[in-house]
């Protein structure tokens, strides 16, 4: 009895000790996690701080004006009156549907010609592939003023490229004013903002092209599969979380285009988008009868475009990607 008495003790000191010791490693494990939450959140405080400050806080700040008459001389709370005013104001409706234009037309052409450029650069040699991908990017990384100076000039009504080039080979009998007329002017602005906007997709294609796993399409050309085949059913589908990538921010960049419109047109021609009413209601009409409550009110409706359409995007995507898993 004696001896089983000590084993027991023996044991029972076994246990607490390792239950202590348990409870030393919990205590230091949970000290060093606290440490380098701390830690990440301190290099993070500048880049938060930034981000609260002139993202997180303007947006605020824009959500709230909108309920209110601002102007230089006046700062009345109406509730939502900007925003009744706002869907019966014909001008926003047609700067509106200019702006879907925009983004229902440069989108897709994006989206299929950097596609398209991708696939036929991708597999050249890597001088040739950086050649093209730098003539591509180019315009991306060039000011916006310096690219619209040189289409300005290419639109110009008398010395312009365009005019006299269709003039010589006899497509045109008299020069077109390409900027001023309104048949032309919203397509023009398309254009330039089609040239300026596939660089970066380019690039995105060509790098999504690189991580396709090349055992799947080595084995499906062995069965006998078309290059149509194989793109569509093997490289398409790696790819499409790039292509969801490109889809938002191309959208975002074409219901924001506002330098091309300040710097050609200044909305006229019947070319005038939500951006550049905002702008033009906020700081062109606040002598006269504009006010920034009610451009902050535009602001907000344009966001709300925006988020629905990326939310429907990424919606897609997802249900796309739930099918697929329940398929395999």
């Amino acid at each position: 009895r004696f001896l089983e008495t000590q084993k027991t003790a023996r044991l029972r000191a076994a246990e607490r000790g390792i239950c202590v010791q348990h409870t030393v490693n919990r205590r230091e494990l949970r000290s060093t996690r606290r440490r380098e939450n701390i830690s990440g959140y301190l290099f993070m405080a500048p880049a938060l701080l930034f981000f609260f400050g002139f993202v997180i806080f303007p947006m605020v700040m824009c959500l709230v004006n909108s309920t209110f008459r601002y102007t230089l001389a006046e700062f009345t709370f109406v509730g939502l009156d900007n925003y009744v005013a706002l869907f019966q104001d014909a001008k926003f409706y047609k700067s509106l549907t200019n702006t879907l234009v925009i983004v229902l037309v440069s989108v897709p052409a994006v989206t299929a010609f950097s596609l398209w450029v991708a696939s036929a650069i991708y597999k050249m040699h890597n001088a040739a592939l950086s050649a093209f991908r730098c003539i591509f990017y180019l315009p991306v990384v060039t000011g916006s003023v310096a690219v619209t100076v040189v289409w300005k000039w290419m639109y110009n009504n008398y010395t312009g490229l365009f005019n006299t080039v269709l003039k010589q080979v006899g497509l045109i009998d008299s020069n077109i004013n390409w900027l001023g007329d309104s048949r032309y002017a919203l397509w023009c602005i398309i254009l330039i903002l089609f040239t300026t906007s596939v660089g970066q997709p380019i690039v995105l294609y060509v790098s999504a092209l690189g991580n396709v796993d090349h055992s799947l399409v080595e084995a499906a050309q062995v069965d006998g599969a078309t290059d149509f085949q194989v793109f569509w059913r093997i490289k398409w589908p790696q790819m499409m979380p790039t292509t969801l990538y490109i889809l938002v921010i191309t959208t975002i960049n074409s219901f924001q285009c506002f330098a091309l419109i300040q710097l050609l047109t200044q909305g006229g021609s019947g070319t005038n988008t939500v951006m550049y009413y905002i702008y033009y209601t906020a700081f062109k009409l606040t002598e006269q009868t504009g006010h920034f409550g009610y451009a902050n009110a535009m602001g907000v409706v344009l966001a709300i475009f925006i988020g629905i359409l990326s939310a429907d995007r990424t919606a897609c995507w997802a249900r796309r990607s739930r099918c697929k898993g329940a398929a395999v």
